[in-house]
């Protein structure tokens, strides 16, 4: 008599489950673990940029003092922005599903959550500005701050160090210290090609973060893998091309570089529970968060555009 099929045995068995769920959903940005965010207090915030400086003169005893003009500021606006989300749970399937350590209804939160997250970084770089979205990195920065890769060429170019300092140069914010430099996976690896054709640069020059983690750096200066920036912008004609920006964080004094912005009253991610659905039977629980970006100094932010490798 044959034994008992694996068929057969699965009924009366169930496979093992782990609790949680592992992510699948991934995007590398390592410089969201460092942005600084400022809290405010209504549901934008003004401030004001150098625009021109009043004038002054050199003069000699008896001179008539002619340097009259007043210094004139230009008001820049940082708005906040909503990103929302509801996770209804059926309430059968929580009050039945929820065992072997995944609860229903906490795990869509999580979920929502993430989103959240991501939704948030994509707009740190790509955010236009319109339909609700705050400005991100790729529209903040000042034309005066954009630089061509390969002196501006025409097609574009691949990635060279000369680029690079050309861009560290361009951020002067902070009387040239710069904080990052954030690029793609795929201008990364080209430059890491670049030490290794040098023969005798060390490849393993780092900056330790504060999580402990280390990041490669160029000139001392971190450098942030950054998957949401674009590869497909066109220069001339070529279309595979992406940008690499540099910058400055703010240090709380609100006149440097660039900043998350939240709610100070309701600062974060924020989990909403709403209550039970009045037309079904469900749960609903709302995920939230109320943010922005601010760039304070238009010299604290500089980008290298037309980069092909």
């Amino acid at each position: 008599m044959p034994s008992v099929t694996l068929a057969e045995s699965a009924k009366l068995a169930q496979d093992d489950l782990v609790a949680g769920v592992i992510e699948n959903i991934i995007t590398v940005n390592r410089m969201f673990e460092v942005l600084p965010f400022d809290g405010i207090s209504g549901n934008a915030l003004a401030y004001n940029r150098e625009n021109v400086l009043g004038d002054v003169q050199v003069a000699g005893i008896g001179d008539t003092i002619t340097a009259k003009a007043a210094a004139t500021f230009t008001q820049v606006t940082s708005t906040l922005t909503t990103i929302i989300g509801d996770a209804e749970v059926n309430g059968l399937i929580q009050a039945t599903r929820s065992s072997d350590g995944n609860d229903q209804k906490a795990v869509q939160i999580a979920s929502k959550a993430k989103s959240c997250g991501r939704r948030f970084q994509d707009m740190l770089v790509n955010g236009t500005g319109a339909s609700n979205q705050f400005g991100g990195l790729l529209s903040l920065v000042d034309a005066s701050q954009l630089i061509g890769a390969g002196n501006a060429a025409a097609n574009g170019a691949p990635l060279s160090f000369a680029d690079l300092d050309a861009l560290i140069d361009q951020v002067t914010d902070k009387d040239g210290e710069v904080d990052f430099i954030t690029m793609h996976a795929r201008t990364l690896r080209s430059y890491m090609a670049l030490l290794r054709s040098l023969g005798g640069a060390n490849i393993g020059d780092v900056t330790t973060l504060p999580s402990g983690k280390t990041v490669p750096a160029y000139r001392g200066i971190p450098i942030f893998r950054n998957d949401w920036l674009p590869v497909n912008q066109t220069r001339g004609t070529s279309t595979n091309c992406t940008t690499v920006l540099a910058g400055t964080f703010d240090d709380g004094s609100r006149t440097h570089g660039i900043a998350g912005l939240t709610a100070e009253q309701a600062s974060g991610i924020m989990v909403e529970e709403v209550g039970v659905s009045e037309t079904r039977d469900e749960t609903i629980t709302r995920v939230k968060w109320y943010c922005g970006l601010a760039n304070y100094s238009q010299r604290g932010l500089a980008a290298l555009n037309g980069v092909t490798n």
